[in-house]
């Protein structure tokens, strides 16, 4: 397959399923940690108005979904990629922007703001193209 290609299918196939699996990890957090009575969550400016009614553990999900969301997409988009660390981190880029504008557009704590954006997107993606490059080494 043409190389050029091929790296355009990994981004791609990266971002899907990295907001894939972002998307399933924050359906899953209801479940497991409840919102705060009060909370809602079914649109922007319902979570907007109410996300004062949030506790530290109410951000766990939304940060592990940021993580997983980008260890995902760059990982898939790593194995596929020839320009493996490159393009993973064109992953986490991506994704960081995007937690980038969610922070401008919803409130949480400076506390969160820092952890999430500092740790969730360029250091999970280095860690996750060094696993796919280093795991194509021993299964080429």
């Amino acid at each position: 397959m043409n190389p050029v290609l091929k790296n355009i299918l990994a981004v791609i196939a990266g971002l899907v399923l990295g907001s894939i699996a972002n998307m399933a990890v924050l359906m899953a957090s209801n479940n497991i940690i409840p919102l705060p009575a009060g909370a809602d969550n079914s649109t922007p400016e319902a979570l907007k108005a109410t996300i004062h009614l949030f506790e530290p553990k109410h951000f766990i999900f939304p940060f592990l979904a940021h993580a997983i969301g980008t260890f995902v997409g760059a990982y898939v988009c790593a194995r596929i990629a020839s320009h493996k660390m490159l393009l993973a981190m064109f992953i986490g880029l991506f994704f960081l922007a995007g937690g980038i504008y969610m922070v401008t557009i919803l409130p949480s704590p400076i506390w969160f703001t820092i952890v999430d954006l500092a740790g969730a997107y360029l250091p999970v993606a280095y860690f996750a193209g060094k696993i796919a490059s280093s795991n194509n080494h021993e299964n080429p």
